[in-house]
């Protein structure tokens, strides 16, 4: 196997052309085969290949830095950069990353889990590299999809400002996860049916043979006379940027032949690669959205698996009921459709319905524009990408005090993703920020509950709910909650769990067979149920969250503890004031001790310990 040479980067320089195909596809064999047995980002990163291989065989890593966006297509790049070894263990706890990172390899330019963000760091590079006078590529692997992020704009036009030497590569499958939306994707679009793009599609290896010519001509022309006929075929006139494309991302002749140009051009300079998502792998030519990130299969039988009913679907289904209750119910999603369980509700309120790219920023407010002129917006966002837009938060719609309603999905541990995308900073960074109330549900039938009554009473409201299975809810059920009242599971004569969201089935788990311990639905932390708090303040008290102990909920009952003068004997469970790498999410509220048995030690350890051993 070609594979099996190659150690480094460095080993491609010696390999022949055949070598290099038969090299890409026995690239794909192995990522179908791990992703098979871990999940992972499976079509993003099979239509990379070629584009991966050719970027290695013409540029020097680690010397020259490669960037890859978001990282969902780097699985070929970490086989040929020294982790072919390690790459079963990917996203497996101890094992790689399923993203770049840069405390993983020297050949990880960037550590990335988040959209739009290598071009900033690109220009940081290049500007670092010019200052030290060094001498030195940097190339940047940006997808469509990710290319819609007002980061990634904003940075392509101080780039175009500097002009400073950089290569931008603009990886086009029409896709993220969902697919792509917006005025620069339309633009791709009908750029590649435009019939001089066919007939270089058509052409293939001998337009490239002869394209660098023709294109330093076109660029030699553009500057003396024929400026108008370039900006009508290059969307980056505007910020400066030289565009050459779109070319053939799976042709691996042609894409090293033109990079061998590129890279000794000034300027920065945007390279249009055409690829396929799952490229090489029928089912995931078929259905990229759905393998897009796989959480396992059979290679050789690969067939949709149901991972259960998800609280996404859950609030999908709320969202969806509600909007034929309340017509000025309006959801809006930043690219996550499929995640956030809005498929349904996208078909059967379409009018009603606004997907705004890979721009979380944009979403938020955007939904306070709405709020201001009467509709009532609900945010679909996942915890992680919610902190993306932390300043609309705080300016657009707090302030004022509008009706938007977050509904903030993976919220806690998320497991493989790891560091990248735990949504375990929310309560932190939302609970200090005035006139927004904070709840999260013990079911989805609660999940109902919360959202009708957020749609009546108005105000930013955040709803933060689990990446976990739940039990379907009895379709057309709202039932009526008390709001900002915490719900007694279970009574006891010493201590009592006080458990916000996932967490309650460890708590209810480790008191059960024991009078002596009580177990609260702590619903709400903001506001916070302070006459139960008092009621509570004789026994002792144990505070169990999925989030950072550090100012999450343990912080906000210590906080009202203080201001009512009470003083109970209390111990904080949460997350440790450290990033956490990936693993099962069982494994890793183990190592933090919120599960039933650290529930219990920490039980034991304020004097209550268990009745009877415990297998």
């Amino acid at each position: 196997m070609v594979l099996d040479k190659v150690n480094s980067p460095d080993d491609l320089k010696g390999l022949t052309l055949e070598e290099l195909q038969a090299l890409a596809e026995e690239i794909r064999s192995e990522i179908i085969r791990v992703t098979a047995q871990n999940g992972g980002h499976l079509a993003s990163s099979l239509g990379a290949v070629e584009l991966v291989l050719a970027l290695h065989r013409v540029f020097q890593s680690p010397k020259d830095r490669i960037l890859f966006d978001v990282g969902h297509q780097a699985y070929a790049h970490k086989l040929i950069t020294g982790r072919k070894d390690r790459f079963h263990t990917l996203r497996q706890e101890g094992g790689l990353s399923g993203f770049t990172k840069v405390s993983e390899s020297e050949h990880d330019a960037i550590t990335a889990g988040h959209a739009s963000t290598s071009l900033a760091h690109a220009l940081g590079m290049v500007l670092a590299r010019d200052l030290a006078k060094e001498d030195y590529h940097v190339v940047a692997v940006i997808g469509d999809g990710a290319l819609t992020g007002g980061m990634a704009l904003a940075a392509l036009n101080k780039i175009g400002e500097l002009g400073k030497r950089m290569l931008i590569i603009l990886n086009d499958n029409e896709m993220s996860i969902s697919e792509n939306v917006g005025a620069l994707n339309k633009y791709f679009k009908e750029l590649q049916i435009r019939k001089w793009v066919q007939d270089a599609e058509k052409l293939g290896r001998s337009i490239l043979e002869h394209i660098s010519p023709k294109l330093f001509g076109l660029v030699d022309r553009a500057k003396e006379a024929a400026k108008l006929i370039l900006h009508q075929e290059n969307p980056f006139y505007a910020w400066g940027i030289r565009y050459i494309g779109p070319v053939d991302g799976h042709d691996l002749k042609g894409l090293i032949h033109i990079l061998e140009h590129l890279k000794e051009l000034d300027g920065p300079t945007l390279l249009h690669v055409v690829t396929r998502k799952g490229k090489g792998y029928k089912v995931a030519e078929a259905d990229p959205i759905y393998w897009h990130g796989p959480s396992g299969f059979d290679p050789l039988r690969p067939e949709k698996v149901s991972k259960g009913y998800t609280w996404s679907q859950a609030f999908g289904d709320a969202v969806t009921e509600l909007a034929y209750l309340e017509p000025r119910l309006f959801v809006l999603t930043p690219a996550m459709r499929e995640g956030s369980g809005l498929v349904r509700y996208s078909v059967e309120h379409p009018d009603r319905y606004l997907d705004v790219g890979i721009c979380e920023d944009v979403a938020v407010t955007t939904a306070a524009g709405m709020a201001l002129r009467g509709l009532k917006p609900i945010v679909a966002i996942y915890s992680t990408f919610l902190q993306r837009a932390y300043d609309q938060v705080i300016h657009d719609v707090a302030i004022e005090a509008l009706p938007v309603i977050f509904a903030i999905d993976r919220a806690g541990v998320v497991g493989a993703d790891g560091a990248t995308h735990h949504g375990v900073f929310d309560i932190a960074y939302l609970r200090t920020i005035p006139n927004l109330q904070i709840a999260a549900p013990k079911d989805a039938l609660e999940l109902r509950a919360m959202l009708k009554k957020a749609l009546e009473i108005g105000g930013p409201i955040a709803i933060r709910y689990p990446r976990d299975n739940v039990e379907r809810a009895p379709e057309g059920a709202w039932p009526e909650i008390p709001w900002g009242r915490w719900e007694v599971l279970k009574e006891g004569t010493e201590a009592y769990i006080l458990a916000f969201g996932k967490t309650l089935k460890y708590a209810l788990e480790a008191a059960s067979d024991d009078p002596r311990i009580g177990v609260v639905n702590a619903r709400f932390l903001k506001p916070l149920d302070r006459e139960m708090l008092r009621a509570l303040a004789r026994y002792r008290l144990l505070t169990v969250e999925d989030h950072q102990r550090m100012g999450g909920f343990g912080s906000a009952v210590l906080e009202a503890l203080n201001e009512m003068g009470l003083k109970p004997q209390v111990k904080v469970l949460g997350l440790p004031d450290r990033f956490l790498e990936h693993g099962s999410i069982p494994s890793l509220h183990r190592q933090a001790g919120i599960d039933a048995e650290g529930i219990r030690k920490a039980l034991a350890e304020m004097g209550v310990p268990p009745t009877y051993e415990r297998a």
